[in-house]
């Protein structure tokens, strides 16, 4: 069935995620192996290097979230016409989205260490043109380059699930995801703040420069990823093979489909928020509006709590509650023109749920052929930078129109699907295929 409360048990584990036990590898032909480097000990066999990971993967994924509270002034900056706003984030989550189809699945064959350290030096670069973009197109462009790269967070999460023990592998998803949702919300936060002190170009000049500082940090501590098949994939076999596990695995289709669900209504709800807050009666500053950010990190709670509780065989449960709250979430967000307390609450029940279901999607779905990890959760985000990047445009476009009503009308429609979706296929019985295709 779609989640059954039951995960499903990968076939071997590398190393204990938080301190303890190893096992050796049991592949398929097609294995990998992580060598540390200089004869360190590999990541994720200490709590500090799993929590760099999380800093990592949310410092990268950050930069895709940085100009939702900024679009009205690069508007004003760069004379964006009101229908352009919507294609900065739109572009930014089309380029993640190719990201996820064409870089990702690199993981699988390749040093991972190499491959992420490259993935930073190139998301500097494209930093970098968007700091310095003087019209439209450029910084469209530069976006979009931003968006391709800052897939690496993708990168980062499966190769912190590869080096997991099945018995901790939620958790450590969970903490990991921790570090993406943060990084996704706090964005918000620093951006709206660092634009008001300093203005928007500097939000993206500080980035490249973190971004540069934890590329020489992660190629200092992560191990190499050797390929240690005698017949590796080929690029075009690589992603052959990600569309065919899509046609044989009816979980990752169910849960690729509840991702492209819960993170259009993510983005429904955060693309188009800074736009009612910047109006009257309320006429909120960038800070003011990015720090609602800090609000919705708890979902970062979320994440955690869900892994543990997918470690524990509550997968389904866990699912059914974080949709139906992601439903409800969207009652009280009607009433933002006229209460934030409507919004406080709006805000941690929709972030709570994404969160939720998201980290429960990733451990179910890396379980059903750890060795295809890359391909696997790389696959699924794909259908998340769908959902995020229509909502996005749907919402703006609506707002427009028709006002905030119809944007909360919209994401509570998109949210009841998703609901109505796991109760009709939560009955079913997939079960993963044996073997892997080539």
């Amino acid at each position: 069935m779609l989640d059954d409360d039951r995960t499903v048990e990968p076939p071997a584990t590398l190393r204990d995620a938080e301190g303890g036990g190893s096992a050796p590898p049991r592949g398929t032909g097609r294995g990998v192996s992580e060598v540390p480097p200089s004869g360190r000990t590999a990541p994720l066999a200490q709590r500090g290097l799993v929590a760099l990971f999380a800093v990592a993967c949310g410092a990268a994924v950050a930069n895709v979230y940085f100009a939702q509270p900024l679009l009205v002034t690069m508007g004003h900056d760069l004379s964006l016409s009101p229908a352009l706003l919507g294609a900065v984030v739109t572009l930014t989550q089309t380029g993640y989205g190719l990201g996820l189809f064409f870089l990702v699945p690199l993981g699988d064959v390749t040093d991972r260490r190499r491959l992420v350290v490259t993935q930073l030096l190139l998301l500097v670069a494209a930093l970098a043109a968007v700091t310095t973009a003087r019209s439209a197109a450029a910084l469209l462009a530069g976006m979009a380059g931003v968006g391709l790269l800052a897939v690496v967070t993708q990168t980062l999460v499966a190769y912190a699930a590869s080096l997991a023990p099945p018995a901790r592998r939620g958790r450590v998803v969970g903490t990991v995801t921790s570090g993406v949702v943060l990084g996704i919300l706090l964005a918000r936060t620093v951006s709206g703040f660092m634009a008001d002190l300093a203005g928007w170009r500097s939000v993206y000049l500080a980035s490249a420069v973190l971004t540069a500082l934890l590329a020489l940090v992660l190629y200092r501590v992560l191990p190499r990823h050797t390929n240690t098949a005698p017949e590796p994939l080929r690029y075009g076999q690589l992603l052959r093979s990600t569309v065919t596990l899509f046609a044989r695995e009816r979980l990752l289709r169910l849960r690729a489909l509840l991702g492209l669900l819960i993170f259009a209504a993510f983005s429904i709800l955060w693309s188009s928020l800074a736009l009612p807050l910047s109006a009257p009666p309320y006429s909120f500053s960038h800070t003011a509006i990015g720090a609602w950010g800090l609000v919705g990190a708890a979902g970062a709670l979320a994440a955690t709590a869900a892994g543990r509780l997918n470690d524990r065989g509550l997968s389904g449960r866990t699912t059914g509650i974080a949709l139906a709250l992601l439903a409800v979430s969207w009652a009280p967000l009607t009433f933002v023109r006229s209460s934030l307390w409507a919004l406080l609450v709006g805000v941690i029940l929709l972030d709570l749920a994404v969160q939720a279901v998201h980290v429960t999607n990733q451990t179910l779905i890396h379980a059903l052929h750890p060795e295809a990890g890359s391909r696997l959760i790389g696959g699924y985000m794909v259908f998340y930078s769908v959902g995020s990047a229509t909502g996005a445009l749907a919402a703006t476009s609506l707002y427009a129109a028709a006002g905030w009503g119809a944007v909360c009308a919209l994401g509570a429609a998109v949210s009841c699907l998703a609901f109505a979706l796991w109760a009709c296929t939560r009955d079913a019985a997939p079960g993963p295929t044996t073997g892997m295709p080539g």
